[in-house]
């Protein structure tokens, strides 16, 4: 029998832990809570955590600051809670590290289609079949290509899909967050072709999941910072204005 995956919610009202602690336990996760910051830095050095599940408004250090203090020593998915319906609030936990968002006031079923999500993304446990959104494709329609693995390379860079790990001319590891790779392992499956946001999304996510505006910019924005000598100015990922973006180099693999 798979090992639960652990889920760490962080939020400083109880009633709020409390209804999700119940409901995702119910769906087989194992589930730890946390009201503020200190508690949250002293169960994710005690405990294995799975993902993260954080409100963006804490008292003292807010959730932006806390997913930033993470992402310093961890690769660990977070998906932020937010009660604001701005966008520019959602662009800015992206580029604080997380992973995925969810709007207050949430239905269960959605937090917990997108717990699974960022899990299967990062391989990690998921219990229990998840059952596919209203329109989704069939399963194996959007499974990642790269599922059985596979060595992509580009001017000395190494990103192995079996792993999920990425290298860089030096041999050194990158660490990267499970959006930051599936947006890489996207552009090394389709180089010097343009992808538009919409491609990208598509290709990344699946239509499982509601288009995120800009979130795409957000994220080739923290990828670039990683992998780009220049970042202010890319050899790797280009802007195609008007059109999307180009992995502007060939790949082999």
């Amino acid at each position: 029998m798979p090992t639960p995956a652990t889920v760490l919610i962080v939020d400083d009202e109880a009633r709020i832990r409390t209804m999700l602690r119940r409901y995702l336990t119910q769906e087989g996760f194992n589930v730890l809570e946390a009201g503020d910051g200190d508690t949250m830095r002293t169960v994710l050095k005690a405990e294995t955590v799975d993902v993260v599940l954080m409100d963006l408004m804490l008292p003292g250090e807010d959730g932006l600051s806390l997913a930033r203090a993470i992402r310093r020593d961890s690769q660990v998915p977070i998906i932020m809670l937010t009660g604001k319906g701005d966008v520019i609030d959602r662009v800015v936990g992206l580029e604080a590290g997380a992973d995925d968002y969810v709007t207050k006031p949430f239905h269960l079923r959605e937090v917990l289609a997108r717990i699974r999500t960022v899990l299967r993304r990062g391989a990690g446990p998921a219990p229990g079949p998840a059952a596919p959104p209203a329109g989704a494709p069939p399963a194996e329609a959007t499974a990642a290509s790269g599922a059985k693995g596979e060595i992509l390379e580009f001017q000395g860079w190494r990103l192995d899909t079996m792993k999920r790990d990425l290298l860089d001319p030096s041999g050194r590891s990158v660490a990267l967050t499970s959006g930051e790779y599936d947006l890489l392992r996207v552009f090394a499956q389709h180089p010097n072709r343009v992808l538009s946001r919409d491609q990208l999304m598509d290709l990344v996510k699946g239509r499982e999941w509601a288009a995120f505006d800009r979130a795409i910019d957000t994220q080739v924005g923290r990828l670039r910072k990683k992998i780009e000598a220049d970042p202010a100015n890319p050899d790797l990922i280009k802007t195609v204005r008007g059109a999307g973006y180009i992995f502007a180099t060939s790949v082999t693999g």
